[in-house]
């Protein structure tokens, strides 16, 4: 195996958070368990947030308490404000991630405030930080909005000059939050933030699977040389407060991509394709990829 490649599983919190009807909590912890029996070992099991804005996170508590029984699991919980992050740490977080928009339309959407108020949120989170807990930065609509189109580098670049000198050793996903981007876009960004912040060296990409570009822009990711990738099982997802998109890019498609390069994931994909099963089965769930299918095919002609 050439060059190892660290998969954020997300299907817990950015794949579940958009299916209407409540899942169980047993359902949730059914799926942390099998995710990890097939060797995943980073989740973003949920998120604190409002249970009024997204009800089917309601239960964070609980499934943050239990993914602290799971050795070498590393839980991550996302938060968009600080009274969120009191809240998750309370329940017994160990890695926040904290999301802020580029675009001001998406981010005052997405949490009621102007990126520069969620900022100044980032900034209060990273001064009530315990030591030994980690810090993720997701921003979102670094490429795209849902609702005022492509977002050029350069914005993107100014926000991150704000965010980074507060918590400089956190990781930094770039997310495609509507799905829109193209690689060359992805390959882009990601030269202009390594060349502009040389010391970071924790980058990470979120996509959306939208337009069939999600594998191609983790790809083009990996060539600019990311190596953190968040991916969904079953491609579950899309953001409720982003009008048009579907879900992220399915995590056995980018397993499989990986395994066909022979760039190590740690993560076994046969096992894997149990959960993935498991979560097309769930009822209201839109789910997308192409390899839990094709290798169904397979399997019926062979």
């Amino acid at each position: 195996m050439k060059r190892k490649v660290t998969i954020v599983e997300v299907g817990m919190r950015d794949g579940l958070q958009s299916v209407e009807s409540f899942i169980p909590t047993a359902t949730k912890l059914s799926f942390l368990k099998n995710l990890y029996a097939a060797g995943v070992r980073r989740i973003e099991v949920t998120s604190v947030v409002s249970k009024t804005a997204v009800p089917q996170l309601a239960d964070a508590a609980e499934i943050i308490k239990v993914s602290n029984s799971f050795n070498n699991l590393d839980a991550q919980v996302l938060v968009p404000k600080v009274n969120h992050a009191e809240v998750a740490l309370q329940a017994g977080a160990k890695h926040l991630a904290f999301v802020v928009s580029v675009s001001g339309e998406h981010n005052q959407s997405n949490v009621r405030q102007s990126p520069s108020q969620s900022v100044a949120e980032y900034a209060k989170i990273v001064s009530i930080l315990p030591q030994g807990i980690k810090l993720r930065l997701n921003l979102a609509t670094a490429f795209d909005c849902p609702f005022t189109g492509p977002v050029s580098v350069e914005k993107t670049l100014a926000i991150l000059d704000d965010l980074i000198p507060l918590a400089a050793d956190s990781e930094i996903a770039l997310c495609d939050t509507t799905g829109r981007v193209t690689p060359d876009h992805v390959d882009q960004l990601y030269r202009a933030v390594q060349q502009r912040y040389p010391a970071i060296d924790k980058w990470a990409f979120h996509g959306h699977d939208t337009y069939g570009l999600g594998l191609a822009n983790v790809y083009s990711a990996w060539k600019a040389g990311v190596n953190i990738f968040d991916a969904s099982f079953a491609g579950l997802g899309g953001c409720p407060f982003a009008p048009g998109t579907t879900g992220n890019v399915a995590t056995e498609d980018v397993l499989y991509m990986f395994e066909q390069m022979r760039v190590c994931t740690e993560i076994d994909l046969d096992a894997f394709m149990k959960v993935s099963k498991q979560a097309r089965a769930l009822p209201g769930a839109q789910t997308g990829g192409r390899v839990q299918l094709a290798l169904e095919r397979a399997c019926l002609t062979s």
